[in-house]
């Protein structure tokens, strides 16, 4: 059986990273530029490996790569060569098993913590443009486009050979049928996630339900989870209920801290007070999330409050 499938089988729980580019920030870096933490990822390396071995240290059970808004398009417009763009794509996957090796050797939790996973991420073609659409979906392409797009970026990704792909923040039907296309034809044994944007508890960005979105989720045995990500929090006990009732795939959901993104400023906006994670977190394990973490302008403290309350 893969080793991924066998991890989700015997663990109750398992605990994700928090957000990567809010920790970076935390720490003064800039990320007010088209390639957000990729910039980074070209320019201090070694930051973004702390930043990972510190989400092991607070209790995460897995990492995500730092490519999130790395793609061909966008290092190319930045200046970068295809050689060095692939180079940068491996050193995402490759920073995240250098801080778990380095944590693994540090640790005194050996005995208690699984081994801990690298998850590649994916992001969606919005990543790349910038303009917020990661939170619409529309942006009016094919599927064969949008396979296109991603399909050079995940063959080198693949290639570096992570536990598994975080294919996330998909804000339509279509981009996620682009990928589950392009995983079965060109990397049939890669085991990957996938997490979507969502507008509310029974649709994610563009509109689709999540009854008309699961079939093909469910058909797919390269995913070894679904469910939501970078998505308020007031959603997600909805969104685990409605995906439950649906599928029998075990649900990952990592939101953010509830607030709005500004593409024109490029930055968080506050929107009405939203209930942290740690309080709800006990309602989405009884409603049946497996795997549970953060994303936009959630830090080390809030997954060491996840570690605490799931006591694992």
């Amino acid at each position: 059986m893969n080793k991924i499938k066998t991890i989700l089988e015997t663990q109750n729980f398992i605990v994700l990273d928090g957000g990567l580019a809010s920790a970076l920030e935390e720490r003064g870096f800039d990320l007010n530029t088209a390639l957000w933490s990729a910039e980074i990822l070209a320019n201090h390396p070694a930051a973004i490996q702390q930043v990972h071995y510190d989400y092991f240290q607070a209790g995460a059970d897995i990492a995500i790569s730092a490519s999130y808004q790395a793609s061909f398009e966008g290092f190319a417009a930045a200046g970068k060569g295809e050689a060095e763009i692939i180079e940068l794509l491996q050193l995402s996957v490759d920073l995240t098993k250098r801080a778990r090796i380095q944590f693994w050797q540090n640790t005194t939790q050996s005995g208690k913590r699984i081994y801990p996973l690298v998850a590649a991420s994916v992001g969606p073609y919005g990543a790349y443009l910038a303009d917020g659409s990661e939170y619409r979906g529309d942006y009016g392409l094919s599927v064969a486009e949008l396979k296109n797009f991603h399909r050079k970026r995940l063959a080198v990704l693949v290639a570096a050979k992570p536990d598994l792909l975080a294919v996330e923040t998909i804000p339509s039907q279509k981009e996620a049928q682009a990928l589950l296309e392009l995983l079965a034809e060109a990397h049939p044994k890669q085991m990957a996630w996938m997490s979507f944007s969502c507008r509310n508890e029974r649709q994610i960005s563009d509109g689709t339900t999540w009854e008309e979105l699961l079939p093909m989720l469910n058909a797919a045995t390269q995913i070894v989870a679904v469910g939501a990500n970078c998505t308020k929090p007031k959603y997600i006990s909805g969104i685990i209920s409605n995906i439950r009732a649906n599928s029998k795939k075990p649900i990952i959901v990592y939101p953010n801290r509830g607030e709005d993104w500004d593409a024109e400023q490029h930055c968080w906006i506050p929107n009405e007070p939203s209930a942290a994670i740690d309080h709800l977190l006990e309602e989405w394990i009884a409603l049946g999330a497996k795997l549970i973490g953060g994303c936009c302008r959630t830090n080390f403290e809030t997954i060491r409050k996840i570690r605490h309350i799931l006591q694992v």
